[in-house]
């Protein structure tokens, strides 16, 4: 069977009302294929549990081969990657989740399955506060090296500063839009979608074109960006909101969920500060808090190493203490220090005098010295 052709029953199997991604899945494992399940009777669909007869009644009379091949031609036409649930560019993560989409349309090339994915969400009305720890956290993110792939919904206020936050640290970064790829919304945004597009970003929906744009829809996508990522970064928030809708949802998969911590009594901090008194959210306050909460490897810049002041003024006996006190991460008894480097106790004593006067050594109760 042409990969087309599967295809175009597998689109075909998203548009019968009353079936979602759950119910498509349970008809696909139980027939074999989409195509099999659109051509199944209803006496057979109904013996598939939880296939109820109204179900089976709208998929052994549906007609919406018409309507899934406009969608496939649309597809074809536009350069839109179709990725069926199992394919292997389909998001591992989000192939995970029990009711993620049977279909995900992807505008750009973007790897779906990276070591490292985050999703950043937050209120539309963002506060200056917001938008620079939104800003200042991916910067940091960069900064240490790591380059996840950064997940938002390219709203108004912390998505959108997510976006652009991840462009300009050179992050790759993808929209989880609520309507099909024929249009954007909000337009404000297309300019911050086309960036993301000629930087190797991408744009994803699993609602198919000349869908309408209904509110329901934005709930409904909040769980791609929740389970397609390792984390779900809060940033800001009031007490209700769809950037706790989508916590929710990654605490329910079973994810890191992290916010940023706010102001007491600030409006957009609150829903912050529940998601952490509640402990369903990590309190995190930089890149280091999130490496470390999703085990990255910490990177760390190496500790300075103090150069010895005037060491081409060293004696002869105070370069060998140097260097053994150097190799040694622990404090040393001058006896230990004579008998390893070789040095009468006279020596040794007037040596580490002067090397302690220098600031190389230090001298500690007992007769320990340490390289500093």
């Amino acid at each position: 069977m042409a990969e087309s052709e599967e295809l175009l029953y597998q689109i075909a199997l998203t548009l019968i009302p009353g079936v979602g991604s759950i119910t498509a899945k349970k008809l696909i494992a139980y027939c074999g294929s989409a195509r099999a399940a659109l051509g199944s009777d209803k006496l057979r669909l109904q013996k598939i549990p939880s296939i109820g007869q109204v179900t089976a009644q709208a998929i052994s009379t549906s007609s919406v081969l018409r309507r899934a091949e406009e969608e496939l031609a649309f597809v074809e036409q536009n350069g839109i990657r179709a990725l069926f649930y199992l394919d292997k560019d389909y998001p591992t993560r989000l192939r995970s989740c029990d009711d993620g989409p049977l279909v995900l349309y992807v505008k750009g090339a973007t790897d779906l399955n990276p070591a490292k994915v985050l999703s950043i969400v937050g209120t539309r009305n963002a506060t200056p506060y917001g938008k620079q720890q939104c800003e200042s956290l991916l910067h940091e993110v960069a900064g240490q090296g790591y380059n996840p792939l950064v997940v938002s919904g390219l709203a108004f206020g912390i998505d959108v500063c997510a976006h652009r936050a991840a462009l300009k640290n050179g992050l790759p970064t993808v929209a989880v839009l609520g309507h099909g790829l024929d249009t954007l919304y909000p337009q404000q945004h297309a300019s911050v979608a086309h960036e993301m597009l000629q930087h190797g970003g991408a744009l994803l929906s699993e609602f198919t074109s000349k869908c309408k744009i209904d509110p329901a829809n934005f709930v409904q996508r909040n769980r791609i960006v929740a389970g397609m990522a390792d984390a779900t970064i809060v940033v800001e928030s009031a007490a209700k909101g769809g950037s706790l809708t989508t916590a929710g949802m990654a605490f329910e998969y079973s994810r890191e969920v992290m916010a940023i911590p706010g102001r007491v009594g600030d409006k957009a901090s609150e829903g912050c500060l529940q998601l952490i008194k509640s402990n369903k959210a990590s309190l995190i306050e930089g890149a280091t808090d999130v490496a470390c909460t999703l085990s990255w490897d910490v990177k760390r810049k190496p500790a300075a190493v103090q150069l010895p002041i005037f060491p081409e003024n060293l004696s002869e006996a105070e370069q060998q203490l140097l260097t053994f006190l150097s190799a040694s991460a622990e404090a040393q008894s001058v006896d230990v220090i004579c008998r390893s480097v070789g040095l009468s106790m006279s020596q040794a004593s007037s040596a580490l005098l002067n090397m302690e006067f220098s600031g190389l050594v230090k001298a500690l109760p007992g007769k320990m010295f340490v390289r500093i």
